[in-house]
Formats: structure tokens, sequence, C-alpha cells
């Protein structure tokens, strides 16, 4: 291959549009909002912007509880207002994905209120009941996601629905051909209308074992607070159960069909079942099954070194990798780990082999929001009880330094973040060391130069605290060194060459030639001789 394709060379670009930027003062981002930053984006240099869910939804799960799948919730604009943002967003030469919530609607969804009606409406088997138990128990003893048993009693039929998530979530039986048949309508509806992919939400749950026996229990549980059922289960018949790669085949068959289009996946999976999401040469699936290693790695230099060795030794010739710091359900990296390491994590994520999705405000370092529990949105932090709420990492962009942050003439759906005075787009774009200069300078070069997009990589263990490799592609070859050390270190590489970027944005221009000294986690790439 002697050019990438274009979401290899891009970025993706995750907006999560309750957040981003509000339109019209009522105190919630929508698409309108989207259309005036596009500008920003198109300066940013990312390829791809990937939109959450905006579709009809009472928003018990903000937008994840679909009432119907073609047609935009009012709260964020009109199918017009879409049609509008296809077209700005092409025009900016940026391709444009949406969010597809396969594995279940919302009970407001005109379908489930059918299948509710009555034991024999022709939609009753759309979705999965079952009676309880001879002894009146739950039909079995799978718990949701959200906290609790998965199972809701409807009292109009007198059976149970399933549900991972909340109550207001019924899963759809992709086992009736009549479900799969209309889903895979709606795929043709946005791709009509002009997207360029999907990313598929919890795809990997929605082919179940069909008779539905108890889970076992898993062996290293870890619930998360009272009432979780979840994760003190192994998922060996709810998640990624036989079969269900058909099903990935024929998504990616329809998306095929309508050119160079991209199919993700969130796919939460040990790597040896994760990686068949890529399917064959003659039968692919996913271009990029979701990689969350490094969301849950410990981040230190071996453990990151292991995860890209073991990516690189696992994805099939046919495929390619992914990386991932931040995402809508995660606490941001900056939180998570520290901000002394984020500028090194984003020097990785844009040069490694594999393409980057960055959620919005990771390019300006931004941090956790301050949410009080009164302030508490996310039903997942609420019915669990946690300390951890995904609101924290939900909260407005910020764009400037006026009240709420320039996201909103109103007060915002959650509150702006504290910092936002001192962390927004207008300081970080009139400064040339700002993380924003980081990300602006890293996305350019993976653009720019194709050793960054579809080079080879190869590991180099030159230091314990040290991440390093170099990317070669049609005589161009470069090396990244990223140290995870708080102390500066020293380190004697056998390639020379010139620094032309580093994590400070302080070094371009400086030779290497043979030791090369890094301060406290700092990064450099080399254009090497």
């Amino acid at each position: 291959m002697s050019q990438p394709h274009w979401w290899q060379s891009g970025v993706v670009y995750q907006i999560y549009p309750r957040s981003f930027k509000d339109s019209n003062g009522d105190g919630v981002g929508d698409l309108q909002g989207i259309i005036d930053r596009l500008d920003y984006l198109k300066q940013l240099g990312v390829g791809a912007i990937w939109i959450s869910p905006f579709f009809k939804s009472p928003m018990k799960d903000f937008g994840y509880d679909v009432a119907d799948y073609c047609d935009v919730d009012p709260l964020f604009g009109d199918l017009a207002t879409f049609d509008r943002l296809v077209q700005a967003v092409h025009a900016r030469g940026i391709k444009l994905l949406i969010d597809w919530v396969p594995n279940h609607t919302s009970d407001e969804h005109p379908w489930f209120v059918e299948s509710r009606s009555s034991r024999d409406n022709p939609r009753r088997d759309w979705y999965i009941w079952k009676d309880a138990r001879p002894d009146g128990s739950l039909p079995n003893n799978w718990g949701s996601a959200f906290g609790g048993p998965a199972w809701a009693y409807d009292e109009t039929t007198g059976q149970y629905y399933f549900h991972q998530f909340v109550p207001g979530q019924p899963d759809l039986n992709w086992r009736n051909p009549h479900v799969r048949a209309a889903m895979h309508d709606v795929l043709r509806f946005w791709l009509d209308r002009g997207v360029d992919g999907f990313r598929m939400d919890v795809v990997h749950m929605i082919w179940k074992h069909p008779d539905m026996p108890d889970q076992p229990p898993a062996p290293d549980a870890r619930p998360r607070g009272p009432g979780d059922i979840h994760n003190t289960q192994q998922h060996i018949y709810d998640w990624d159960y036989e079969g269900i790669h058909e099903r990935m085949r024929e998504f990616r068959l329809i998306l095929d069909s309508y050119g160079d289009t991209l199919m993700i996946g969130e796919i939460w999976l040990p790597i040896d079942r994760w990686v068949r999401y890529f399917g064959t040469p003659e039968a692919p699936e996913f271009q990029l099954p979701f990689n969350f290693r490094l969301m849950e790695t410990p981040w230190t230099a071996q453990n990151v070194r292991r995860e890209i060795a073991l990516m690189e030794a696992s994805v099939p010739p046919h495929g390619y990798p992914n990386y991932v710091l931040n995402n809508h359900d995660k606490s941001r990296f900056n939180s998570r780990v520290g901000q002394e390491q984020s500028r090194g994590a984003a020097m990785l994520l844009l040069t490694l082999r594999g393409t980057p999705t960055i959620y919005q405000g990771e390019e300006l370092g931004m941090l956790d929001g301050d949410i009080l529990p009164h302030q508490m949105r996310d039903p997942q932090g609420i019915n669990l009880g946690v300390a951890y709420t995904r609101d924290v990492t939900r909260t407005p962009f910020q764009w400037d330094d006026s009240p709420y942050a320039g996201f909103s003439e109103a007060e915002p759906w959650l509150p702006v973040n504290p910092d936002y005075r001192q962390r927004n787009t207008i300081r970080q774009m009139s400064d040339t060391t700002s993380h924003y200069a980081l990300y602006h300078r890293l996305i350019a070069l993976r653009r720019d130069e194709t050793a960054f997009s579809i080079g080879s990589l190869a590991l180099h263990d030159l230091h314990p605290d040290v991440v390093a490799y170099t990317r070669e592609h049609a005589g161009r070859r470069f090396a990244v060194v990223v140290s995870f050390s708080s102390h500066p270190v020293s380190v004697q590489p056998s390639f020379r060459g010139e620094i032309i970027a580093d994590t400070q944005m302080k070094r371009a221009g400086e030779p290497m030639n043979d030791a090369l000294e890094l301060w406290a986690y700092e990064g450099v790439i080399i254009a090497l001789k």
C-alpha cells in the first residue's frame, strides 16, 4: 500500500453533542453548535468527527435509549439541521461518523410499545420476553450493567423483558429476522443521507444464547457498588456468543456497498476474542474494533511497551490497530493518570501505528469536572451508588473565559469545570507551547508523513522508564522516544538525526547525535538521517 485510507492517516474526534456547543441558549449542546464550530475542528486538523447519539429519546441514558432511529431529537435540532451538518462537514474535507445503538431501544420506541401491548402482537418477538421460573423467581440470574437484575416485570402481559442497561432500554431480539432487516434499514437511512460510517455501540452484546441459561460467577468478581450483579458474573452467554460474527459481516456488507466507509465497534473483550472482529480478508468485519487497552493498563513504560507489542503481534495482516485514551464513559486521562504524563501520552497516541481517536477537550488537557451528588445526571452512577459518575467526563467544552466557558449563554446541563478561565481554546490557540499546540503539531505530522500512518513500527529497548520506537515508510524514518520517569533520563540510541517535535514544544531543530537527554515525562520525535 502506497497511500493510506482516510481513516488511517486521519484522526477521529469524538463529539458528545450535549456538551460541545449550545447554539440556542437552552444549556444543552446541539447540531447547530457543531456546525458553528467546524472551523475549529478543521484548524485542529482532524480527519473525521464521530457524534454520540442525537436521535429522538426520552434521555433516560442521554440518547443511548433511542425512541426513533431515523429522526433527530428536538433538543439537538432536526433532520434539516443534520443535512446541513453533513454538507458543512464534507465541505471542509472532514468525514462524518455517527453512533448506532443496535443492542437496545428506548421503552418509548414504537416497536416496544407494540411489543408490550399483548403477547400475540406481531412485534412481541422483536424483544426478549420470558416467564418467571416455576418458583416465581426471575427468568435467570443475569445482571444489568447499570445495577440490579436485567429483568423488568410488565404488568400488562405478565412477563419479564430483558434489559442489559436501565429498564428503559429493552434489548432487541436479534434472532428475529424482522429486527435484523429493520436495523439494516436504519444503517441505509443514514448512509443515504451522506454519513461516512458508524461507531456501533456495545455491538458484541447483541447476540445471546437462545435459552439464556444462568451465568456462572466470575472468579475475580469486583462489584462496583451495592446491587452490582453484572460485574460478579462471567458473560459467556450474552457477550460474543457463537454466531455473532455473521451479524457483523452483514453490517460490513451494507457499509461496503456505499463505498469507502468506516465501521468502528465498541467491543470490550479479551484480546484473543477481540481480534476476531476484524473478520477475514474474504469476510471482513470492522476496520476498527475499538482498542481500549491503554485506558485500562497501569501507566508505566513497561506496561505500555507490552501493550504496543501485543497489539502489533495480534492484529492480522489485513487489519489495522487503533488506540484511544479518553471517551465519554471513562475518567479523563489527565485526572486518571495525571497532567504531567498527558503530553507524552498524546505523543504516543498520535504516532503509533493505528488510528487514534481523541475525545472533545482532550486536546486542551481537560480534567474531570467537579460534580456534587445533587448535580449527578448519569444513571449508571446514580443506580450503582458509586463515587465515580460518568458525568465528570461529560462537562461542557471550554471555549473561552466568558461565563459558562463560551459553551452556552444559559446555565449548562452539567456545571463547567472551574478551571475554564485558564484552560480554554482561545487561551491555548495563542500559546505556541500549549497542550492544543502539541496536538495540532502531532496531528499534522500524522497527516503529512505516511510513516506515521502506514509505516512499519519497530520497538527499541533504550531504558526501563522509556518507550521508544521507529516508524518508516518510503525512505522516511522517524524515532519516537517518550520518558515515563519523574526524573531526567539519559539514553544512547543507535540512531542519529534532528528533533522535529517535543512534548514541551521547545526543542525543534535540535540535533541528536550521541546521548539523548530527556526531562521528566518528556517525549521527542526525531527525523532520522
